[in-house]
């Protein structure tokens, strides 16, 4: 077989891999936010806050691809489930700061315990330099998906954009059902 078809099969083996472990890892994220009571994208949102530490709505919206207006969605019901608090900037009163409460996140951080116990057992297999290029490929498939996720936004958002410009007249023709002869 050719370096270039065994190459190929390679990639998408990594790439199914990938797929596989995503999706497991959305149906986990799924299982813990319905134990929380919140849903699994409000769950998503609080670990980006998690890893962040104490952030601007204006910072989580950048990190995690949302617009603004969607983000005070989140932390809205973050904040009603008890998960966060919104904290003003005591230099600049303008500016509000969304902070977890960890003794509430606590509670059902404790079902992530063995799967991070496990993970970390299974990374201890791997060199420093294998650390370092899962490390690099994690930080690089999160770039990716961000710019992916702003691309499909934009093209979802474009014809959306582009139709409310139309004239009332003309929308409403476009969308009158055509009938057979």
């Amino acid at each position: 077989m050719s370096r270039t078809k065994l190459r190929a099969e390679l990639m998408q083996e990594l790439e199914h891999a990938v797929r596989r472990a995503s999706a497991q890892g959305v149906i986990f994220g799924q299982t813990v936010a319905d134990r929380a009571g919140i849903s699994n994208s409000d769950m998503d949102c609080l670990d980006f806050l998690l890893l962040e530490g104490r952030v601007t709505a204006g910072r989580l919206a950048e990190i995690t691809g949302l617009t603004t207006g969607a983000i005070t969605g989140v932390v809205d019901r973050l904040e009603k489930a008890g998960f966060v608090r919104r904290e003003r900037d005591a230099d600049d009163r303008r500016k509000v700061f969304i902070t977890p409460i960890p003794e509430n996140i606590a509670k059902f951080g404790k079902l992530y315990e063995h799967m991070q116990r496990a993970m970390l057992k299974a990374w201890e297999a791997y060199s420093d330099a294998e650390l370092r290029l899962l490390l690099r490929f994690a930080t690089q498939s999160y770039h990716t998906m961000l710019a992916a996720t702003a691309e499909l936004k934009a093209m979802i958002e474009a014809p959306k954009e582009k139709r409310a410009k139309e004239p009332a007249k003309e929308r409403a023709k476009a969308t009158k059902p055509v009938r057979a002869p």
